[in-house]
């Protein structure tokens, strides 16, 4: 009952029907109540997704697989410590972590998440050394910021353990299966489990022998032509001749087989007496084998495999009655052509050679006294010519079927090293291009995904990770363009749709990002990336509260969604609440400390602070992550020209133009840093560049009006403010602007006391 039930439960969840599997698994653990069967009712929870239910029911539980699933719901639940020491206990500091690879990764998320990196990363390097094929521990690497290149994780060090592993899995699986084998087959008693009643009648009594003294496994002697199998090549001590009957096929591949089968030469000598004479005769009588065998059959027909082996049944002292018995159906089933009565001269006369040759011991004992000899020696001839043939026959199909075997396990190896080196290959390449993203080396990244074949590089997966790419170098349209195939290739893959929402919403495509979340709730209203489009949607139409909502939403459904809680904080900024906005950002910093959006939108509040020392900090933080923004340039630019560094923030820029010759933001932080330097016809000349960039910018206007008061040329000043708010500028930009216009005939000491 309690094998049904597993079975059953298993069923169900390999069918998705978690109602199903946990209504019987809980029917099975009422019944029977042992760990391992709470251990299934824990998986069948946490499928359903009722990790509470799986957390109180292995509460306690000491097992490895009770541990590990243990760990799982706490870490669901975010219960991070809990989850740490049940896969590390802290009283078993030596205890091996459960679960191998799998209990490794998990235990480097629990790291990760409560702060503490570089136990992560030991846990996902062992995780990896454990199982290279492990992708999911070398994407938190990457994200980390801590992976080795891809080349040397999925090196051939790693193949050549994959084949190990692989190996050792498979021999320990065909050794579980040989001895399952061995014990249904033991329990059989040879060949009387298929045999007929009719065929059961023409046992005699005395033709059932004792196999190695053992009276619980006996061996029929006088079995009928078409009778059973015995599976004589179980048993590897010595035994008496298992002479082959006409209707029963040779023995199974099994080493030592072919000994037990031809171990007296058709005498009929006790057991006993076999079982001591078998050794000497071992190696005489695999010599005569090879000889008979050449000679009867080297141009025999096309052999049967050795699946068709039966059992073999042995002579005793009354084997002239299992000659009589069905001899007459040939053997030819097994000979490939060769009937027994066109062969049974030959058959008869080799095995008479042979047998005479050894002595005339076994010849001269039959059961009664000499009248029976004649008849004997007939039937043992027609008997032994059957025997003969097909113990020869088996030797020779023995030997093309090793030559088989072996010749198919050379090819199985190759194509298993073969299959091995491409899959490593691939994963080397992807996670190659994945680490140099996360190391934000974009143009190198976009480099590395192009070498992938274009059935891997049309795939959703790629195709976002190559848009984001392009959305780290502010490269906007062709980001668009790579998430719109994504989207295209796999409607349903939300990977990089919140990405893919705020390039849509620094474009201003109102009508794509509007469709796009519609489309994303439709899909998956419970994912945060779906909240993520729908906030920057609203965000875009500067509907500032609604859209704090929606990304608050998207931290509701996963706290560890870092971007969301950045959003939030972008939010709060421009609802001017910085106290809110700072949480946020630390938050989003610790679920993902290399997180560099929320360093900015920090160095953004401490910087309209005022705080430029914080500022600078903050902005330098997300600089070391990522080193070749030009907006982040700019921005510790502009911090350290508050801090009136102006030559380090000259050069600061000078790096962020380099980056980014298309940014106009750098351009015009520029202008300002020479204007504060009195460098005018510099701040000039920049500024006339970034018109063309910008023709529509009202700042640019403003301040080369700025700057024409500076030069004492009033008029330029007066036509560059006014050209500025004919551009329509936000009401505090408006205000500023005319309070320059008011002040400019005023000298700028009196202007600056202003």
């Amino acid at each position: 009952m309690e094998t049904l039930m597993v079975d059953r439960v298993q069923s169900s969840l390999r069918l998705f029907m978690p109602k199903n599997a946990i209504f019987l698994c809980e029917r099975l653990c009422a019944e029977f109540p042992s760990e391992s069967n709470l251990q299934l009712l824990a998986s069948c929870y946490l499928g359903n997704n009722q990790a509470y239910c799986a957390y109180h029911i292995l509460k306690g539980k000491q097992m490895p697989q009770s541990r590990y699933l243990f760990a799982i719901s706490c870490f669901q639940m975010n219960l991070l410590w809990e989850a740490e020491a049940a896969l590390s206990p802290a009283n078993e500091p030596n205890s091996e972590v459960p679960n191998g690879a799998a209990g490794h990764y998990l235990l480097g998320l629990v790291y990760r998440y409560t702060s503490r990196r570089s136990c992560a990363v030991d846990h996902f390097l062992q995780a990896l050394t454990i199982d290279p094929l492990l992708w999911a521990a070398y994407e938190e690497l990457c994200i980390l910021g801590a992976a080795e290149g891809a080349n040397d994780c999925f090196s051939d060090a790693a193949a050549s353990r994959i084949q190990q592993q692989y190996l050792t899995e498979s021999s320990s699986q065909k050794i579980s299966i040989g001895d399952e084998d061995r014990s249904i087959q033991s329990s059989r008693i040879p060949g009387l489990n298929d045999s007929s009643p009719k065929q059961s009648k023409q046992f005699h009594p005395n033709n059932i022998k004792e196999i190695n003294n053992n009276p619980h496994v006996v061996m029929a002697t006088g079995q009928a032509a078409n009778s059973g199998s015995s599976n004589l090549s179980l048993y590897n001590t010595p035994s008496p001749v298992a002479s082959q009957l006409s209707g029963v096929a040779p023995p199974p591949l099994c080493r030592n087989a072919y000994f037990n089968a031809v171990g007296c030469d058709g005498s009929s000598k006790p057991v006993a007496n076999a079982a001591i004479l078998a050794p000497r005769r071992k190696a005489m009588e695999e010599g005569r084998l090879r000889k008979v065998s050449g000679r009867l059959f080297s141009d025999s027909g096309p052999r049967r495999s050795t699946r068709l082996s039966g059992e073999v049944t042995s002579i005793n002292s009354n084997a002239s009655q299992a000659g009589g018995i069905g001899t007459n159906h040939s053997s030819s089933r097994f000979l490939g052509g060769f009937s027994s009565s066109s062969s049974s001269k030959t058959s008869s006369a080799a095995f008479r050679s042979m047998t005479g040759r050894k002595g005339p011991s076994g010849v001269t004992e039959s059961f009664d006294e000499g009248k029976k000899i004649e008849a004997f020696g007939d039937s043992c001839a027609d008997g032994a010519s059957a025997t003969v043939s097909s113990v020869a026959i088996f030797v020779d199909c023995r030997c093309v079927e090793e030559d088989k075997i072996d010749g198919g396990l050379l090819v199985h190896d190759s194509k298993l090293i073969n299959g091995i080196r491409e899959l490593l290959g691939l994963l080397s390449t992807l996670g190659e291009g994945y680490r140099l993203s996360c190391m934000y080396r974009c143009q190198e990244a976009l480099e590395v995904y192009q070498k992938l074949s274009q059935n891997q590089y049309n795939t959703g997966w790629v195709l976002s990770q190559v848009g984001k790419a392009h959305f780290e170098m502010v490269d906007y349209f062709e980001a668009d363009r790579f998430f719109d195939l994504a989207r295209r290739v796999s409607a349903y893959t939300l990977e990089g749709m919140d990405i893919y929402s705020t390039v849509l919403y620094h474009l201003k495509e109102e009508m794509k990002l509007s469709y796009l979340s519609q489309e994303l709730i439709s899909t998956d209203r419970l994912s945060p990336q779906a909240w993520c489009a729908m906030g920057n949607c609203y965000s875009l139409l500067k509907d500032h509260e609604t859209a704090l909502k929606n990304f608050q939403r998207a931290v509701h459904l996963d706290s560890r969604f870092a971007y969301a809680h950045t959003l939030c904080g972008h939010e709060y900024v421009a609802l001017e609440d910085f106290e809110n906005g700072i949480k946020c950002y630390q938050r989003a910093l610790q679920v993902d400390e290399r997180h560099y959006n929320s360093w900015y939108g920090l160095g953004v509040i401490y910087l309209r602070q005022e705080k430029f020392q914080f500022a600078e900090h903050h902005f330098r933080r997300a600089f070391f992550i990522n080193p070749r923004s030009s907006v982040l340039m700019c921005y510790l630019g502009m911090s350290l020209h508050s801090l009136r560094r102006n030559e380090e923030a000259l050069e600061m820029i000078e790096k962020a133009i380099l980056a980014d010759p298309k940014n106009p933001l750098p351009l015009y932080q520029k202008a300002n840093i020479l204007l504060s330097l009195e460098r005018y016809d510099e701040a000039l000349m920049n500024l006339d560049q970034l018109k063309e960039c910008a023709p529509r910018e009202t700042s640019v206007y403003a301040l080369m009006g700025k700057i024409y008061k500076k030069l004492n040329m009033h008029e330029k000043a007066m036509f560059y403010f006014g050209h500025a708010l004919d551009l329509k500028p936000p009401a505090s930009d408006v205000a500023i602007i005319k309070s320059a216009m008011e002040k400019l005939f005023l000298p700028d000491e009196i202007d600056d006391s202003l």
